[in-house]
């Protein structure tokens, strides 16, 4: 056999040159696109049909269907579109798959794609290095697309060809005879393939290649695509063992759709190939079976486009035959995958599936996190109002119980979103990206200090009950109209972590003096009480230590809306 070790290097860095332009392109796309692709997946999946729609318009652009699967995941988690809904953008995400394998077979094998590319990326290089955002992320658009043919001509070239090499041919022939387990041969290795390299997209172009210099016959090439197809989602499911519910609802329903699918075609699978060859053959091609009046080499050129027409009639006939099937597919995997709400609680949503892949909606995801986040430390201080409750003494040690494990998660979800907004600083973001990220870092640092603050409150009241100490008529009353004040405040902050900007009123700017006032007022009444001897030093201590810890959630809560939507006056400064 002529061919080297060397020779499977160069086939190697071909595919990587391969997945690199298409890497490069599908985030210089979603880069262009922006929150514009979000706000279009979020509006057009009002039905199965709309959602089917925009999966296929949006995986076809960005050509990567995992790109298009977890911005869905953080919309599911979101509530902005059902776990239902979902399904029909999967659907549709499986069909935009196919265009990859249309641009191969059109482009890459009818014209010498170098040519044309290289006088691209000449003209296109200026682009990249604009100072403009918008110019260069349609550089980087135009010259991943030249990189992704670059890639696929030296595929092309390295692969080995037969003539010269007939051993393959040989080795792939002793698979092939054995029926339908050789299909099951096939199908597992297209599965294997996808599960390896990571991308559906190269395996494909891996898999055209193949035949078009004759490696393999145009059945054992459509097996290996359904083993595509399949493959895929088991990728799908791999990244969604760490993620939520939600992500692992989505991963599965992806993964039933397609066995689903491939399990209905293979009884029907040769009738099938034949039926695409006789819609080939009237569009004017040769047939991608071999025979008497056609000569190998011509077969070979005529089954990448046999291949593609069956990719896409697969993935439309199995969306058209799914498509009414939809709710029942959501029940059953609703009932493989159950929630536990209680268990949902205490984990990440929205970060757990790793960086996305551009800064922009990696920051975005980020911020639902922190609106999270910021909602659990609020259930934290609704427990601690309750505490504070003279009417609750029954209930505080289960309502401590609480607060402490709140504050454990706390901790963890600080550490968890200081971690990933570290690492996308440390992509190629905007100067703008980069005063968000530090914005939401301090956003962050004054949640975790208000969570500190409820758990301080709780170990207080806990020591008032070890120490024997009981507040006197009125002090309770008034640290629970304190911290009732203090609620509108939260809801205030929470409404701005989850716009990520917006306009305070001067009503609720008055909010924060009327709380300052309040304090002024209760601390010069203990004080006085104090003086008077109405009670003890210890009970007083007490008092004060709620009462300052409950001031400093007011200014930790205060310090946040300051950032996310200054005053006029701090605008100046």
């Amino acid at each position: 056999m002529q061919y080297s070790v060397f020779d499977l290097l160069k086939l190697l860095g071909s595919l990587g040159l391969f997945l690199f332009g298409m890497k490069l392109m599908s985030e210089s796309l979603q880069k262009v696109a922006g929150d514009k692709m979000r706000s279009i997946l979020s509006a057009m999946t009002s039905n199965r049909f709309k959602g089917i729609l925009t999966g296929f318009v949006i995986t076809a652009v960005i050509q990567s269907s995992s790109a298009t699967t977890v911005m869905l995941v953080s919309f599911v988690n979101a509530g902005l579109i059902s776990f239902t809904e979902s399904i029909g953008v999967v659907m549709g995400a499986n069909i935009g798959t196919t265009v990859t394998a249309w641009l191969i077979s059109i482009l890459g094998f009818k014209v010498d794609i170098c040519q044309l590319v290289l006088p691209v990326l000449g003209i296109s290089l200026p682009l990249l290095f604009s100072k403009n955002t918008n110019r260069s992320n349609w550089g980087g658009v135009v010259i991943g697309f030249a990189i992704l043919f670059i890639g696929l001509d030296f595929l092309k070239n390295a692969t080995p060809d037969i003539n010269s090499n007939p051993e393959l041919l040989v080795f792939l022939s002793r698979y092939s005879d054995y029926g339908f387990l050789s299909l099951l041969i096939f199908l597992s290795i297209g599965s294997i393939l996808t599960l390896i390299i990571q991308s559906s997209s190269a395996v494909m172009a891996l898999t055209l290649v193949m035949c078009h210099n004759g490696w393999i016959s145009f059945d054992m090439a459509a097996a290996m695509v359904l083993g595509e197809n399949i493959g895929t989602t088991i990728t799908a499911n791999l990244a969604a063992l760490i993620a939520n519910v939600s992500a692992k609802k989505t991963a599965l329903a992806h993964f039933f759709f397609n066995v689903m699918g491939v399990s209905i075609l293979l009884p029907l699978f040769y009738p099938f190939l034949h039926l695409i060859e006789k819609i080939v053959v009237s569009a004017g091609f040769n047939s991608p079976f071999p025979s008497d009046s056609i000569s190998l080499k011509e077969t070979a050129l005529a089954i990448p486009i046999a291949l593609s027409v069956f990719h896409s009639a697969f993935n439309i006939i199995n969306t058209t035959l799914q498509v009414w099937f939809v709710k029942y597919l959501a029940t059953l995997i609703n009932r493989i995958i159950k929630t536990n709400e209680e268990e949902e609680e205490y984990k990440l949503q929205f970060i757990t599936t790793g960086l996305l892949s551009t800064g922009e909606l990696s920051i975005l995801q980020a911020r639902k996190e922190i609106t999270v986040y910021a909602e659990r430390v609020e259930k934290m201080f609704f427990h601690t109002r309750e505490i504070l409750n003279p009417n609750s003494i029954k209930k505080q040690g289960k309502l401590k119980e609480k607060i402490l494990k709140l504050e454990d998660v706390s901790d963890n979800m600080e550490e968890e979103i200081t971690n990933y907004l570290t690492k996308v600083s440390e992509q190629a973001i905007s100067n703008t990206a980069t005063e968000k990220i530090n914005q939401m870092l301090n956003v962050v640092t004054e949640i975790e200090s208000i969570a500190d603050s409820c758990h301080t409150i709780a170990k207080t009241i806990e020591r008032k009950k070890g120490s024997k100490v009981e507040f006197l008529d009125g002090m309770s009353e008034n640290l629970l109209k304190y911290s009732d004040a203090l609620v509108e405040l939260f809801c205030l902050m929470i409404g701005l972590i989850k716009e990520g900007k917006q306009t305070v009123t001067t009503d609720e700017r008055l909010l924060l003096k009327e709380l300052d006032k309040t304090y002024y007022k209760l601390q010069q009444e203990h004080f006085k009480n104090l003086r008077k001897g109405v009670y003890k030093t210890k009970t007083g201590i007490i008092y004060a230590d709620i009462l300052n810890e409950l001031t400093k959630i007011k200014q930790y809560s205060a310090s946040v809306i300051d950032m996310l939507s200054p005053s006029e006056e701090q605008k100046e400064v």
